[in-house]
């Protein structure tokens, strides 16, 4: 079994190590020039970002190709997932790939804009018992689409076009770097985008980010100082990384 995922601070990078199957970084996908791959199975595990799929994860989607008689995704959430699996189900077959079984997790929410990551994880949201039915499901080829209601359909489809009608919505410009940052470097080595440089000729330079941010957060949340701040935060002391995940992982899924 293939499993190809996209992580940012580790919650859907744990999901897809819980299936034991052979591990495949989907930004690592992207960079390499193998793009057709076969399994007996085939899963796509992801977060859900905007009631939807991850730019990077749309690219993955238009540019594979996956052969398999059983393919499945999970995507992994914090709050509200809407239609994002019946989204992301009609996407891929847009696309080619034929989704047999597609559902969600609920997970603790990092989006540093709206939620506290420390008041997140006082929440019962009981992982471990929904996670082992989703592992008993795809061990069983069980075949099932999660899809929303019309409301959620609604909602994720309004959803898409405010984030094309409003392209700054999630951009790098809400970030600032302040004096604590120490160029460690930790910032450009867990981007999946490559966004991130600094210029090493200047002394005491601070991280820079391009225009391909993939709002993953990733950089904020893992920076050992704190130092990359959004300029909205629900809590700007509040970070997370999933706790059975290192940041070694991390580094090693996205650089």
């Amino acid at each position: 079994m293939k499993i190809f995922y996209f992580t940012g601070t580790g919650n859907s990078l744990y999901v897809a190590k819980r299936f034991e199957g052979e591990l495949y970084s989907i930004p690592k996908v992207l960079r390499s020039n193998e793009l057709r791959y076969q399994d007996e199975k085939i899963g796509i595990i992801f977060p859900c970002y905007g009631l939807a799929a991850p730019k990077i994860v749309r690219e993955f989607v238009e540019k594979v190709t996956l052969e398999s008689p059983y393919i499945f995704a999970i995507l992994t959430y914090g709050n509200m997932i809407a239609n994002g699996v019946g989204w992301f189900t009609n996407y891929a077959k847009k696309n080619g790939i034929s989704i047999h079984y597609a559902n969600s997790l609920l997970m603790v929410d990092n989006y540093l804009p709206i939620f506290d990551v420390e008041e997140q994880k006082k929440k019962q949201k009981n992982i471990e018992e929904n996670l082992r039915v989703l592992i008993k499901d795809i061990s069983e080829s069980k075949e099932y689409i999660n899809k929303g209601s019309v409301l959620d359909v609604i909602l994720t489809s309004g959803f898409q076009q405010v984030t094309k009608v409003l392209p700054e919505y999630n951009s790098p410009k809400k970030f600032s770097i302040n004096d604590d940052c120490n160029n460690c470097g930790t910032c450009i080595k867990v981007c999946p985008r490559d966004n991130i440089s600094i210029d090493k000729e200047q002394v005491n330079s601070k991280p820079i980010h391009g225009d391909t941010c993939e709002f993953c957060l990733s950089c904020i949340n893992l920076c050992p100082k704190k130092a990359i701040k959004l300029k909205s935060e629900k809590n700007p002391d509040s970070r997370f990384k999933n706790e059975h995940v290192t940041l070694k992982e991390i580094i090693e899924s996205n650089s």
